[in-house]
């Protein structure tokens, strides 16, 4: 049987995004080679815009609402005098490097990213932040100069057109390659699994 081949469309500044991640990650733990998974970006930030700190420790309360979810990963509201974040982008482009050197590679930088940004209170768009990060993870220094090339940016804006293109307008969102079924925001982790079976009965929503 093929596999079920899913791309999410996903934003590393979204906390629904996170819980999203964190399910898909263990239904793919469950189903192993049963189940694709491709990340694509989309931008909820797209160009760098300056915010106070303040009112930015303010925003991260609204964190605890995904974190209250029964399976949800660890949050904490923001506990640092780092950022706030400028924007989407930067994040995504350690992350496509990070692909660039296999699929274990991006899984592991893309969890570090995320578990930075709403479980350490981390800048994930401060460029020490993502070296720390990519460190952390055991690559190849060399290879995050992958993050600064153009190709890389082109991609991720490429990502982030066509998501707009299908008409998404927020996310996480959830495609079947090759079908037009998706699902939006973060589904539990039962509605994923059972959504999956269904695709692999040859049953779609």
């Amino acid at each position: 049987m093929d596999p079920v081949r899913l791309v999410v469309y996903s934003d590393y500044l979204c906390p629904w995004c996170y819980n999203a991640a964190h399910r898909l990650a263990r239904l793919r733990e469950e189903l192993g080679d049963h189940l694709e998974l491709e990340w694509r970006s989309f931008l909820l930030r797209p160009a760098p815009a300056s915010r106070e700190l303040l009112d930015f420790v303010r925003y991260t309360r609204s964190w605890l609402r995904p974190a209250s979810e029964p399976d949800a990963p660890r949050f904490q509201t923001w506990e640092s005098g780092e950022g706030p974040p400028s924007h989407s982008v930067p994040p995504h482009l350690v992350a496509k490097a990070a692909a660039r050197l296999g699929e274990a590679a991006f899984e592991d930088v893309h969890a570090r990213l995320l578990r930075a940004y709403f479980g350490e209170s981390r800048d994930i768009t401060s460029r020490d932040v993502l070296r720390g990060i990519w460190e952390e993870a055991g690559l190849p220094l060399r290879d995050l100069e992958a993050a600064d090339a153009p190709e890389t940016r082109q991609r991720v804006l490429a990502e982030h057109r066509e998501a707009v293109e299908r008409g998404i307008t927020g996310v996480p969102t959830t495609a079947v390659v090759g079908t037009d079924a998706a699902v939006v925001g973060a589904q539990p982790l039962a509605v994923y699994r059972r959504w999956v079976d269904r695709l692999r009965a040859g049953v779609l929503d």
